[in-house]
C-alpha cells in the first residue's frame, strides 16, 4: 500500500518545518520525515542564536546583504522567541583582523546598517582592541524557537509527522517519486508517493540528493561546539572580534546564558569527504550516526573533548579584568557548508531545483533568517 502526498519533505530542522508550513498554507497535504526523535535536535538547536543584520560578513556583501534582508520580516514574525534589549559589540584585533576598522565601517556604510564607534568601556580590554563599534543585532531563542515550530508542525492538519524514520530508497515512477521510508529498526517498510520532494537536511544533504539520483554539492564537514556560560557583567553584553581566527559571546536568545564560539577552537574535527566522515563514526555497533545519516553529537559518547576553557581564555584576552565568566556546559553538532565558503567566508543560500521530472529541490542554507528563500523556489 502506497500513501499519497502533494509534497515530501525530508529533515526536521527550521527550514524543513517552514518548507512544510508554508506549502501546507498553500493548501498542499504535506509529509515531513525526520529522522531523529525530535524536531530541532540538530544545527537548529546547536548555533550561536545570532539573528544575523549583515555585520559578520565584511569579505562576503552577498551574504551580509541576504542576511539584512530578511531580518525584518523574521523579527516581526517571531518577535516572541528574540532578545532585543541586549548592547551588541563588534571589534578589531589590534593584530591578526582580516579587517581594519576603517573598512568595517565602510562595509557597514554600504549596506546602511547602524555602526557607532565606542572609544571607551569598563568592560573591555583595549589594549588588544584596536576599534570597538556599537551596532544593532539580535539573539533568537533556539529552545523557544523550536517549541514553537514543533507546536505548528503537529497541530496542522495538512501535514503528516514521521518521526525516527530514514529515506532508504527513491524511484522516479512519471511523474511522482515512490519514496521507501523506514521507521526505527522495524522489519517492514513504508511506501509514500509524491510529485515534489525537498531535502532540507543539512548535513545529510549529499546522501539524500544521491539516493534521489541528483547531483551532489561541493561541502565540508565540521564537528563543532558552542560552549555556554554565565557572567553577571555580561549578561546582557555581545561582543564579536573579526575578521579572523576570533571569536564572539553573545546572550543565547531569553534564556539568560552566553553562548561563546570560536573560529579557532569551535571545530573538532573536518571532513572534506561528500559525506559527513568521521573517525567517531562506528556504525558497525552504533548505526544512529552513520555518514549518510549522521546523528546527534550532544549526547554521543565519543564526542569530542570539550574546547570550552579554550575558548573562554580566548574571549577573556578582549575582556576587562573586572569580567566574571563562568562555564558551564557544551552542545555539540555536525555544521557543514559549501567548500567555496573558505574564499570568503560566506554563506550562501542554495535552493535549487535539481530535478524537473519528477521535481526534487535541494535547500541548503546555515543562516535562520534565510528561511523566506524557499518561498522563491517553491
Amino acid at each position: 500500500m502506497r500513501e499519497r502526498y502533494d509534497a515530501i519533505i525530508i529533515g526536521g530542522g527550521i527550514f524543513g518545518c517552514y518548507a512544510a508550513l508554508y506549502l501546507a498554507e498553500k493548501g498542499a497535504h504535506v509529509l515531513l520525515v525526520e529522522k531523529e526523535v525530535r524536531l530541532f535536535q540538530k544545527a537548529s538547536l546547536v548555533n550561536q542564536a545570532r539573528l544575523h543584520g549583515g555585520y559578520h560578513y565584511p569579505r562576503s556583501v552577498a551574504t551580509a546583504l541576504m542576511s539584512d534582508a530578511h531580518k525584518e520580516r523574521f523579527t516581526a514574525e517571531h518577535r516572541a522567541f528574540i532578545h532585543f534589549s541586549f548592547e551588541k559589540y563588534y571589534a578589531i584585533d589590534r593584530y591578526e583582523s582580516f579587517t581594519d576598522a576603517e573598512q568595517f565601517e565602510r562595509f557597514c556604510r554600504y549596506l546602511n546598517i547602524p555602526c557607532v564607534r565606542v572609544d571607551t568601556h569598563p568592560l573591555f580590554n583595549f589594549q588588544r582592541l584596536e576599534a570597538l563599534f556599537r551596532t544593532v543585532e539580535y539573539s533568537f531563542d533556539p529552545v523557544l524557537l523550536g517549541c514553537w515550530y514543533r507546536q505548528r508542525v503537529t497541530s496542522h492538519p495538512r501535514i503528516a509527522l514521521l518521526l525516527q524514520t530514514r529515506v532508504e530508497a527513491a524511484t522516479a515512477l512519471g511523474d511522482e517519486w515512490l519514496v521507501a521510508l523506514r521507521q526505527g529498526e522495524q522489519a517492514n517498510r513504508r511506501l509514500v508517493q509524491a510529485p515534489i520532494v525537498v531535502n532540507a537536511t543539512y548535513a545529510a544533504t549529499n546522501a539524500i540528493n544521491r539516493l534521489f539520483g541528483a547531483a551532489t554539492l561541493a561541502l565540508t564537514h565540521e564537528i563543532s561546539e558552542i560552549a555556554f556560560a554565565a557572567s553577571p557583567q555580561l549578561a546582557q553584553i555581545g561582543l564579536t572580534v573579526m575578521d579572523g581566527p576570533f571569536g564572539s559571546i553573545m546572550p543565547y536568545g531569553l534564556s539568560g546564558l552566553l553562548s561563546i564560539s570560536s573560529v579557532a577552537y569551535t571545530h573538532h574535527s573536518i571532513s572534506y569527504e561528500d559525506l559527513p566522515t568521521f573517525a567517531c563514526q562506528q556504525p558497525e555497533t552504533d548505526p544512529s550516526c552513520r555518514p549518510d545519516a549522521p546523528g546527534i553529537c550532544t549526547s554521543c559518547p565519543r564526542r569530542p573533548t570539550t574546547n570550552a576553557y579554550k575558548m573562554v581564555a580566548q574571549m577573556r584576552q578582549y575582556l576587562s579584568d573586572t569580567v566574571r565568566l563562568q562555564y558551564l556546559f557544551s552542545y555539540f553538532t555536525i555544521k557543514t557548508k559549501l567548500k567555496a565558503s573558505y574564499i570568503d567566508d560566506g554563506r550562501p543560500t542554495e535552493i535549487a531545483l535539481l530535478r524537473e521530472r519528477p521535481r526534487f529541490y535541494c535547500l541548503f542554507a546555515g543562516k535562520v533568517n534565510s528561511i523566506y528563500e524557499i518561498e522563491k523556489m517553491l
